[in-house]
């Protein structure tokens, strides 16, 4: 979608990412998403889900060496850096994010009162100026934002977005899988068009050399989405990266290759 200056005016534009994975996150593609959002200058950059990792306290690694690695801090610094760079704003719940409370109410959940321990502190968001979303994110006009974690992983991308859509009764924008896809799904009878819902998962941002539980085989694909607004008008553009850490928006090429 090319956009004018005076489209720009009268446009909301917001940045969607997901699955940032840190420290297992591409270091290239996210240093060039980076670039591109200080460039393009949206109104607001939602990551929606995942942004750590956390897998010193796993329930997989439970009892293995992971669970003694002393690199909590550094990981979580090294993401709270990197929302830093990319400016977010926004912030959903996931999977991942429910690791720090599972765990303290598995072993010791009197620490569940202190607020300190919760993740919105942990990742020190009033800090970095980011709204933590507990529940689903309203992002645009009949539009929520989820992680996706709540609906069953379909072989397909975009339609475990579209199924939490249909649950909803509104168009869902995930991550969680993944996958970079979008479907839709419209009701019609006496040959009309009724409602049509849209389901869109933006993908992930994570290093598959990393993700060694994969076994190296899995349908992923790196991408974010661009969510433009215009009064009651919505235009989701999913925009995949090239496994060169590139990708293009509006007909121009960003970011360097690795």
């Amino acid at each position: 979608m090319a956009i004018t200056k005076t489209m720009r005016m009268t446009i909301k534009r917001i940045v969607v990412v997901s699955d940032l994975q840190v420290p297992y996150h591409d270091r290239v593609a996210t240093r060039n998403l980076a670039s591109f959002i200080k460039k393009f200058k949206p109104d607001q950059v939602v990551t929606i889900g995942d942004e750590i990792d956390l897998p010193q306290i796993s329930k997989w690694e439970e009892g293995r060496m992971g669970s003694y690695a002393q690199t909590l801090d550094d990981d979580r610094n090294e993401a709270v850096d990197l929302l830093w760079e990319l400016g977010v704003t926004d912030c959903i719940r996931s999977n991942h994010t429910d690791r720090l409370y599972n765990i303290i109410m598995a072993k010791v959940p009197a620490f569940g009162a202190l607020p300190e321990l919760r993740f919105e502190k942990f990742m020190k968001f009033d800090e970095l100026g980011i709204t933590f979303h507990k529940n689903p994110m309203p992002i645009a006009p009949n539009w929520i934002a989820v992680h996706g974690d709540h609906t069953p992983i379909k072989p397909q991308g975009g339609l475990s977005a579209l199924e939490a859509a249909r649950r909803h009764g509104k168009n869902v924008i995930s991550g969680h899988t993944h996958r970079a896809g979008r479907s839709a799904f419209s009701e019609a009878s006496g040959g009309r068009i009724g409602r049509v819902l849209h389901g869109v998962e933006v993908g992930n941002l994570m290093d598959f050399k990393q993700a060694a539980y994969t076994k190296g085989v899995a349908n992923w694909q790196q991408a974010f989405a661009i969510i433009y607004v215009n009064k009651a008008k919505v235009q989701v553009d999913l925009i995949h990266i090239e496994k060169d850490g590139t990708f293009i928006v509006s007909g121009k090429s960003y970011g360097r290759p690795r």
